[in-house]
């Protein structure tokens, strides 16, 4: 099945362009990794996560608050006094719940969280907005926010590298929230536990389009360094020029595929890596533990087992590599637009592939990535072409030949459901089922 996968990434380099072929391959390789989080916290533990898109989106945050050059000024004029209000926050909701538990409940405790609360909540609106402002107003065409840290940029190099560090960091900014999430649904029901991993993600896609100081909300950052050299520098490279030539490859095309296959290795390695420590994992003591607790949290908790802790670890590592897959998504992308993170595309189709794959086994959520990504993106261009056959000989301006045309955009969904069906109807555990 791996081999027809390649086969059918070859055949569009073949019949439609390398360009195309290897834009498959690359967000292939990063829905593979996001796929495999899944598959950790499902195929592995049975926790239903709707909130996929949330922790993706905090990698793609990430990869803007490493990689990106600090906006000059922004820190002298808020910057500081931000980070302060935030903390203020949160020391009044630690102070808050340490209060509710220690006090003796009554009109004493209800007075004294009232305070603490409503005068917290005005001290640190007093000290944030006043920063926010001054901080969107430095240049707000260009940038109007904090940037990033990446302090090493400067005019001969933009220290690509830092994106590459940004990739764990936006794994540990979902792993935090993964464990926020998890210390207060993870005792609910699996249908609970899914509505508060949807609710989290919307939260966190609201906050990102509306704090224009984080990361310039939907007015999008852009122009984000790379760990792989531009294409207009290649171009510009007199060795790179004859070796294209000796290919017969013009220099603009050239440079354009170098810079894909380089992406392509740095995905392959980092899907290697975490296939292997995934596949270990499965196949150690705490893989089969994690399993035993999925099929029966009754025996194994009479078993002495800490099921809700076991579930907090494994949706925190799960939500971890969802959200490294964010912070490489961004990077290739080169900008970060929270306006796209939509539920249909970083969650329900990153189901489908754990699904169709073989949800438990970690080669079959592999497999399920590539396979589900590639339909994803061929299918509709394939709709365009079969309307037009079937709509051949019908006349110009016939309402049924133009309703056809308008449809295909819908084949992608078509097709997803139609293949979701036929996995669950002859292959109900997927294309590679756990073992």
């Amino acid at each position: 099945m791996f081999v027809i996968v390649a086969c059918l990434i070859l055949g569009t380099g073949f019949q439609e362009s390398w360009n195309s072929a290897l834009f498959i391959l690359n967000f292939g390789l990063i829905s593979a990794i996001m796929a495999l989080g899944v598959n950790l916290q499902w195929g592995f533990a049975g926790l239903f996560n709707v909130g996929i898109m949330g922790f993706v989106a905090l990698g793609g945050l990430a990869a803007v608050l490493i990689s990106a050059e600090p906006t000059p000024g922004a820190w002298a004029a808020g910057g500081f006094q931000v980070l302060g209000a935030l903390a203020l926050g949160a020391a009044t909701t630690t102070l808050a719940v340490i209060l509710w538990k220690r006090m003796k409940p009554g009109r004493v405790r209800l007075g004294v969280l009232l305070t603490v609360l409503i005068g917290g909540f005005f001290l640190f609106r007093g000290i944030f907005d006043p920063a926010v402002s001054a901080i969107e107003a430095i240049n707000p065409a260009q940038t109007g926010y904090l940037g990033g840290l990446n302090v090493f940029a400067n005019e001969a190099t933009r220290a690509g590298w830092m994106t590459v560090v940004a990739w764990p960091v936006g794994g540990l900014l979902a792993a935090g929230a993964a464990w926020i999430v998890g210390k207060t649904a993870l005792g609910l029901r699996s249908d609970y536990l899914a509505i508060a991993t949807l609710g989290i993600a919307e939260i966190i896609i609201a906050v990102m389009k509306n704090e224009d100081w984080l990361a310039r909300g939907v007015k999008n950052v852009s122009g984000l360094p790379r760990p792989v050299p531009y294409e207009i520098d290649l171009q510009n490279n007199s060795d790179f020029v004859e070796r294209a030539a000796t290919i017969g490859l013009d220099p603009t095309t050239a440079s354009t595929l170098f810079v894909k296959v380089a992406y392509g290795l740095l995905f392959a390695v980092v899907l290697v890596i975490f296939l292997l420590l995934a596949q270990w994992a499965l196949k150690s003591p705490w893989g089969r533990m994690m399993r035993a607790i999925r099929d029966n949290e009754v025996a194994a908790e009479a078993m002495g087992k800490d099921v809700t802790a076991r579930h907090l670890q494994v949706f925190v590592l799960g939500s971890a590599i969802c959200g490294v897959a964010g912070a490489m998504m961004t990077t290739l992308d080169g900008q970060l637009t929270p306006g796209s993170y939509q539920p249909l595309r970083f969650t329900f189709l990153i189901w489908v592939m754990v699904i169709v794959g073989g949800s438990g086994n970690n080669l079959g959520a592999v497999l399920g990535g590539f396979i589900v990504w590639f339909l994803w993106v061929q299918v509709e261009p394939f709709g365009q072409f079969v309307m037009s056959v079937v709509t051949a000989g019908m006349a110009d301006g016939s309402p049924i030949r133009e309703h056809l045309l308008e449809s295909a955009a819908h084949m992608r969904l078509l097709t997803m459901g139609v293949l979701m069906l036929l996995v669950l109807r002859f292959r109900p555990r997927g294309l590679i089922p756990e073992r």
